[in-house]
C-alpha cells in the first residue's frame, strides 16, 4: 500500500512515521517550507527555545510512548512544582487547584474565596442546589454553562483566564460538551460535582511535561526516524486537488506559492491521509467529495502571537510570580496589559535557566485578536514597539524593575488561526465529514481538527489512524 500524507505538522509526521516504520509506502507533502507544525524553534539571544508549544499534557502517555519509540525517554521532564499565578483586577494570587478548565469543584475552599470573594463563593455553592438540567441545554456555551451555575465571578476570575490561556479562546466561544462537563453536569446534578470528577479521573499527579532542550527535538526525531524507515517527505509541495478514480487517489501538487490555477504534477495512491489545518481540510474534502459535504468548513479563530523575551534580570532568580501569569480582564492594578498570559520559561524548566545561565532569563507573552498598538495587531506592529509593549507587560505581571536595556534579544511568533470555536456549526460540520469518510475507502482525517487540541490529543489520534492503515485488513 502507498499512503499520501497531507500535511507535515505533529499529526502528518507521526502518521508517516508509524506507517513507514509498518512497511508503507509513504510520501509526505507539506505545503510550507518546515516541518512540525506548531512544534517549533527560534534562536534569541543565543538561545534555541521552543516557538510553538513546549509542554505536552500527561493525562495519557501518549506522548512519553512516542517519545519512548524515537529514544527521548531519558529526556522527558517536569516543570517547577511552584506552580502559575492569577493576576486580578486589583492583586495577584497564587492560581486556585480547581477542578478543570478554572472550574471549582468546591466553591468555599480557600484559594477560590480567595479570588472570587464571600460573595462569589456564596453565588458559586448555589450550584449544588440547582437542578441538576440547570443550563445544560444542547448547543450551550462552556461561558454560559458557568455563569448560568456559578455565577459571574467565577467565570471572570477563574475560567475565562484559564481557558483563554490553554485554548487560545473566550469561554463563550467554546461548547459546554468541552471534556464532557455538559452531559456529566446533568448526570452529577452540579457543575462542580463534574469538575471534580474530571479532575479526579485524571492519573495521579498528572499535569504537564516537556524535553530537555525543548519540544522541537520530538520534530526533529520524528523526521529523522521517518526517513530512516523510508517515508518520502516533501516541503514546499502544497496540495491543491484531490480525486478518487478506479485506481486509487490522485493528488494535484503545485510549487510553494502557486496559485490553484498553475500546472501541477499529480501524485497516486492508494489512500490519503489529511493532516492540515481546517480551511485547507474543507477546500480538499468538498473537492474530493463534493455531493457529500455543503461547503467550506467553519472560519477559524483569528491569530495569536507570541512575544519572547531575553532578559538580564537577576531579579528574576526568585521567580516572584512561579511559573507564570494568567491575567483576567482589567488587570493588572499597575496599569492595564494587552498580554493575556505570560510564561517565566527558565523558572518553569530546570534545563533552560542551566542554558541560560544566571541572572539571565526568558520570558514569553501571549497576545489575543483583540490585542493591538495604534490600530495595528499585534502580528502586523513593527518588532520594536512588540518588544516595548512585552517588556513593559511583563514588567507590570512580574512586578519586577525591566528596563529598556535588560532586554537581550526579542522574537514574534504568529500561529494563524486554529479550530473554530467548538459549537453547533463546528460539530454540524464534523458529523458530515465522520459520515462523508465512512462511505468512502481510503481516505481519513488527523490532527486537531478531529483529534481536538493538545499534543496528547493529537498524537494519540495520529497513532490510531496510523495503526488503523497499517493493519493487514486496510
Amino acid at each position: 500500500m502507498t499512503v499520501a500524507v497531507v500535511g507535515g505538522g505533529v499529526a502528518g509526521l507521526v502518521v508517516a512515521r508509524d506507517l513507514a516504520a509498518a512497511g508503507r509506502d509513504v510520501v509526505l507533502l507539506e505545503g510550507g517550507e518546515r516541518l512540525g507544525g506548531s512544534v517549533a524553534s527560534h534562536e534569541v539571544a543565543g538561545l534555541v527555545l521552543d516557538s510553538g508549544a513546549e509542554s505536552f499534557a500527561t493525562r495519557t502517555t501518549a506522548v512519553a510512548d512516542l517519545l519512548a519509540d524515537l529514544g527521548l525517554a531519558d529526556d522527558i521532564v517536569t516543570p517547577s512544582p511552584a506552580g502559575a499565578w492569577l493576576q486580578l483586577p486589583d492583586r495577584a494570587v497564587r492560581l486556585p487547584a480547581t477542578g478543570v478548565l478554572g472550574i471549582p469543584g468546591r466553591a468555599w475552599a480557600p484559594d477560590v474565596r480567595d479570588v472570587v470573594g464571600p460573595l462569589g463563593a456564596a453565588r458559586a455553592a448555589l450550584d449544588r442546589l440547582l437542578p441538576g438540567a440547570w443550563g445544560t441545554t444542547p448547543g450551550a456555551s462552556l461561558g454560559a454553562l458557568v455563569r448560568t451555575r456559578m455565577g459571574r465571578r467565577v467565570h471572570d476570575r477563574l475560567v475565562a483566564p484559564v481557558v483563554r490561556g490553554v485554548h487560545s479562546a473566550d469561554p463563550d466561544d467554546l461548547d459546554a460538551d468541552l471534556a464532557g462537563l455538559r452531559v456529566d453536569t446533568r448526570r452529577r446534578g452540579s457543575l462542580a460535582a463534574a469538575a471534580a470528577a474530571a479532575r479526579a479521573a485524571a492519573p495521579a499527579g498528572s499535569a504537564v511535561a516537556g524535553i530537555r532542550g525543548g519540544m522541537h527535538r520530538m520534530v526533529s526525531a520524528l523526521v529523522d526516524d521517518a526517513v530512516l524507515h523510508g517515508a518520502d517527505l516533501r516541503t514546499g509541495t502544497p496540495v491543491h486537488g484531490l480525486a478518487r478514480d478506479a485506481d486509487g487517489w490522485l493528488l494535484g501538487v503545485g510549487a510553494l506559492g502557486s496559485p490553484p490555477e498553475a500546472p501541477r504534477t499529480a501524485v497516486r495512491a492508494d489512500a490519503v491521509v489529511l493532516a492540515v489545518p481546517g480551511t485547507v481540510l474543507g477546500r480538499l474534502l468538498v473537492d474530493a467529495l463534493p455531493e457529500a459535504l455543503p461547503g467550506p468548513a467553519p472560519r477559524p479563530r483569528p491569530r495569536v502571537v507570541l512575544a519572547t523575551l531575553v532578559v538580564d534580570a537577576p531579579a528574576l532568580d526568585a521567580a516572584p510570580r512561579g511559573t507564570g501569569v494568567l491575567v483576567a480582564d482589567g488587570a493588572p492594578a499597575a496599569g492595564p496589559v494587552s498580554a493575556r498570559a505570560l510564561t517565566h520559561g527558565t523558572a518553569k524548566w530546570a534545563w533552560l535557566a542551566e542554558a541560560a545561565g544566571p541572572g539571565r532569563h526568558v520570558v514569553r507573552l501571549s497576545y489575543g485578536p483583540a490585542a493591538a498598538i495604534g490600530g495595528l495587531p499585534m502580528s502586523a506592529v513593527p518588532m520594536a514597539q512588540l518588544t516595548e509593549r512585552a517588556r513593559e507587560d511583563a514588567a507590570k505581571l512580574l512586578r519586577v524593575p525591566l528596563p529598556r536595556d535588560a532586554v537581550l534579544g526579542s522574537a514574534r511568533t504568529v500561529w494563524p488561526g486554529g479550530m473554530p470555536p467548538a459549537g453547533a456549526v463546528q460539530r454540524q460540520w464534523q458529523a458530515l465529514v465522520a459520515e462523508a469518510l465512512a462511505a468512502v475507502g481510503g481516505l481519513r482525517v488527523a490532527g486537531a481538527w478531529t483529534a481536538g487540541t493538545g499534543l496528547a490529543s493529537v498524537v494519540a489520534h495520529a497513532r490510531g489512524v496510523a495503526a488503523e492503515l497499517a493493519s493487514p485488513s486496510a
